[in-house]
């Protein structure tokens, strides 16, 4: 396992870490082929029973992935590529006979949104911050399975809301939405969550997993091929031009093209 993923077994529940504050938790690939690992790790195991995913340093949750990985881009076949990548974490996920929490303290951004959304549950702390900013950063687009995800936890305004003006919700806005299941202070995150996870490790394991796998397939019954989308938007020079800018902190000329 990479060292910017961090397991911590206790009993039948399992914790992961994203380790990498100083790029407040941004995700490389490694780590996700690591989170994914994780997945089909928990779905061989019959003692563990709860995983619970959080992020290290107290500023975010994860802030996205890490940008600079974009600058290897060649064409549109990477970013869906990329796109199917995530897909495949998120799906893992989603698909896990477990009840999966995501703690969230600070920002919960882009990619690490999705992973927020591909858990049951969610606890954050009143200073979070959850996003999509992409269509001012870079300009990519997320896969369809991705916005179905968010739109089913979010609602579709909100999710359209977040992706268009590109604006931060607030933990406040994430609880009123039904996003986030509980909000408290910095200082009481650990315990709620452990509370939390003591409900959950005596409730019936079938029942769970039943309104899981009920949750995912009327989700993914209907979703089309998005690959044109993918590939359009990837092989753009509005995304070239978005990496250039971001990694240059400079602002983006879009051009629409």
């Amino acid at each position: 396992m990479v060292d910017e993923l961090l397991l911590d077994r206790d009993g039948a529940i399992l914790r992961v870490t994203f380790n990498r504050p100083r790029r407040r938790n941004a995700l490389t690939w490694e780590m996700y082929d690591a989170l994914l690992a994780v997945c089909h790790q928990v779905e061989a195991d019959p003692g563990v029973r709860v995983l619970v995913l959080r992020g290290a340093g107290g500023e975010a949750f994860v802030s996205g992935t890490d940008i600079a990985q974009f600058a290897e881009f060649a064409s549109g076949e990477d970013g869906v590529e990329y796109e199917r990548r995530v897909s495949d974490v998120l799906e893992g996920l989603t698909r896990l006979r477990v009840p999966t929490i995501a703690v969230v303290t600070g920002w919960c951004v882009g990619a690490g949104l999705a992973v927020a959304a591909a858990c049951d549950l969610r606890i954050a702390t009143h200073g979070s911050r959850f996003a999509i900013p992409i269509a001012r950063t870079v300009g990519n687009t997320p896969s369809l399975a991705t916005i179905a995800l968010l739109a089913d936890q979010l609602g579709v305004g909100r999710t359209l809301d977040l992706l268009l003006r590109a604006r931060a919700m607030t933990a406040r806005e994430a609880h009123e939405a039904g996003f986030v299941c509980e909000v408290c202070g910095d200082e009481e995150i650990v315990e709620r969550t452990a509370e939390i996870e003591r409900r959950l490790l005596e409730h019936a394991p079938l029942t769970m997993w039943a309104a899981k796998e009920a949750m995912h397939r009327l989700r993914t019954a209907r979703l089309p091929d998005d690959t044109d989308i993918l590939r359009r938007v990837y092989g753009s020079e509005d995304f070239r031009e978005g990496v250039r800018a971001f990694l240059a902190r400079e602002p983006p000329r879009w051009g629409g093209r």
